[in-house]
């Protein structure tokens, strides 16, 4: 990340920037509960509802649709606003939305509940991010910014159970109350230990979406929603290959489920101390090992103690991945870094539906339920693409400074080993 982030305050101590870091993370946290509970209360919506299971499967893609509409958008038009301020209504926005879900008279109505609450997603993740690397040395950076992304990994590891079990006790309206709760300590914990933080007074909406001129966002978008597309195209149709592939009772499904959770927080973790080493050798590196991973998978399904190993360990790959696409498009935004952070949201989601269907085309084609694993792989191996071509326009940018008068600055780090 090269671009200036805001140093003009006081030096924090370490226990007030790990506190601001957690009420960062809260927020992905409830962003991660909202995103996912859907998912396993999806009999109970339909019928709360009256509709059936498939058009009940349309208000997951409302929200995706949020995600992927409002990231680039809400990003470029408050780049100007301040960053705590920014915070704050985005997360006020998200518990509207979720208060709208939660009394939603109506499948209509819900539909565009879901939506809204998308909404504020992916520029919310822009801005924390930009806020906890502001809060840090540069070399902690990419250790920053896993930090706040680790609230929507444990998300799935405690707030998605924990909000699937009250919507199935209490019903599924009580799943999104929860979510209305943890919204609310966001903002109040936002409110009382995030240091203010200016936004860009020479920020404009055209100058922001200017990134999206830039090749190399443009790159690193294709590697998104390609290359991570790979794994959706297992995690969409995981319960079949438990209880098809590997035999096992439905009972076992959440305990996958849990253990590929798990995945995603060693992963996340694991993704800043990377990004901070080697951002772009990384970035191959995750890629690769999720390519193969996904290929292993496909070929081991049936076997059990294979299984559970391959989900998780693709698990841990792709949440690296994600992260360290995320660093790489704030790296690459220039000054348009919030905007960067948010479209790697948009980009995700765009993968989830991507792997999704073409997972879901494998299967109707009668190639079973390995066949999503072996088309993840070649997803996984399709982002290479745009990756190398990443690569390649790296060396070049990298010589052609030589022909100018200025010398390198001292102890910065080579662009070819970042």
């Amino acid at each position: 990340m090269t671009a200036a982030l805001p140093t003009d305050r006081p030096p924090l101590s370490p226990v007030r920037v790990v506190v601001a870091i957690v009420a960062l993370a809260l927020g992905g946290f409830a962003i991660g509960t909202t995103e996912f509970v859907t998912m396993g209360l999806l009999p109970d919506i339909a019928e709360g509802v009256g509709v059936d299971i498939p058009s009940a499967g349309h208000v997951i893609s409302a929200y995706a649709l949020g995600v992927v509409v409002g990231a680039p958008v809400i990003a470029a038009m408050s780049a100007r606003l301040p960053r705590r301020a920014l915070l704050v209504g985005l997360m006020g926005a998200f518990l509207v939305g979720n208060v709208l879900t939660a009394v939603a008279p109506a499948y209509p109505t819900l539909l565009g509940a879901r939506f809204l609450a998308g909404l504020p997603h992916g520029a919310y993740f822009g801005v924390a991010s930009l806020v906890a690397a502001s809060l840090v040395a540069p070399r902690l950076r990419g250790r920053a910014v896993s930090s706040v992304m680790l609230g929507l990994a444990v998300a799935l590891v405690a707030g998605v159970p924990a909000a699937t079990w009250l919507g199935q006790a209490a019903g599924w309206r009580a799943a999104y109350w929860l979510v209305v709760v943890l919204a609310a300590a966001t903002v109040a914990a936002v409110l009382v230990v995030v240091p203010p933080s200016p936004g860009r007074s020479d920020a404009t909406v055209r100058g922001e979406l200017g990134a999206l001129r830039r090749p190399q966002v443009l790159l690193t978008l294709a590697v998104g929603v390609v290359g991570f597309g790979g794994m959706f195209a297992l995690y969409s149709y995981i319960a079949p290959v438990v209880t098809d592939v590997a035999e096992l009772s439905r009972g076992t499904l959440p305990v996958v489920l849990f253990v590929y959770g798990i995945g995603g927080i060693i992963g996340t973790a694991l993704a800043g101390r990377l990004g901070d080493w080697s951002l772009f050798r990384s970035l191959v590196g995750a890629l690769v090992a999720l390519m193969v991973l996904l290929a292993v998978v496909a070929v081991v399904a049936s076997w059990v103690p294979g299984l559970v190993a391959g989900v998780f360990l693709v698990s841990v790959s792709g949440s690296t991945l994600a992260i360290l696409l995320q660093l790489r498009l704030m790296e690459t935004a220039g000054e348009a870094q919030m905007l960067g952070a948010a479209l790697n949201h948009s980009a995700l989601n765009l993968a989830n539906a991507l792997g999704a269907w073409v997972g879901g085309l494998v299967i109707a084609a009668g190639l079973g339920y390995r066949a999503p694993s072996a088309v993840g792989a070649a997803l996984a191996a399709a982002g290479l693409i745009p990756l190398a071509a990443s690569a390649v326009l790296r060396r070049r940018e990298a010589r052609a400074p030589v022909a100018g008068a200025a010398a390198p600055a001292p102890r910065e780090e080579p662009a070819a080993a970042r």
